[in-house]
């Protein structure tokens, strides 16, 4: 049986992107992935240089990068992937995707993706999950064909507000996802 086509958007959490890399050589051996790139998630971060994150699921992967709106554009119409997974997801694209805002290329698949009523998850990463950007993520739970990584408050003593989901659980929720449901429990 041919694996799953996962689309895997990474977004501007640098601080994230380590606890990803943890989990991709499981995620690799069990769907065909798709990097997608946040133009912020290119860029140079204290946690890393953008160059080396691409090369590094480029490498993986085996598949090169999106890292435009306009490589981003056809993944939809053409039927390019099965699953789309927004990991990690900020809350700047939390609000863009709650809004229906496309002015990145992760922002772009994930209209493209969602058009042709396929599932779409998200890996909330935010420091602002229980504050500004708690009211995006209420409007995404109630969205048909949107689903969510397990999340919780990664460090409630130091950042009451901020939300990370549970990175060992990607898998699980995008099979989930692919099936038409959520994982539960969805608050960890």
């Amino acid at each position: 049986m041919d694996k799953l086509r996962l689309g895997l958007a990474l977004t501007g959490s640098y601080c994230s992107f380590g606890k990803l890399e943890a989990v991709l050589d499981a995620l690799c051996a069990q769907f065909d992935i798709l990097p997608i790139f946040s133009e912020n998630a290119q860029r140079d971060s204290r946690f890393g240089e953008g160059a080396h994150w691409m090369a590094l699921l480029a490498e993986r992967t085996g598949h090169a990068p999106v890292t435009s709106i306009a490589q981003a554009e056809p993944l939809g119409p053409k039927g390019m992937i099965d699953v789309l997974a927004i990991v990690p997801c900020t809350g700047n694209t939390l609000g863009k995707l709650s809004h229906g805002i496309t002015d990145t290329a992760v922002t772009m698949a994930a209209k493209g993706h969602l058009r042709n009523g396929k599932p779409l998850v998200i890996g909330v990463s935010t420091n602002d999950g229980l504050g500004a950007s708690a009211e995006n993520i209420g409007r995404l739970l109630v969205r048909k064909n949107v689903f969510f990584v397990p999340f919780g408050q990664d460090d409630p003593a130091a950042k009451p507000t901020s939300l990370s989901c549970d990175y060992g659980r990607i898998a699980p929720a995008v099979l989930a996802a692919s099936q038409g449901r959520q994982l539960q429990p969805i608050l960890v």
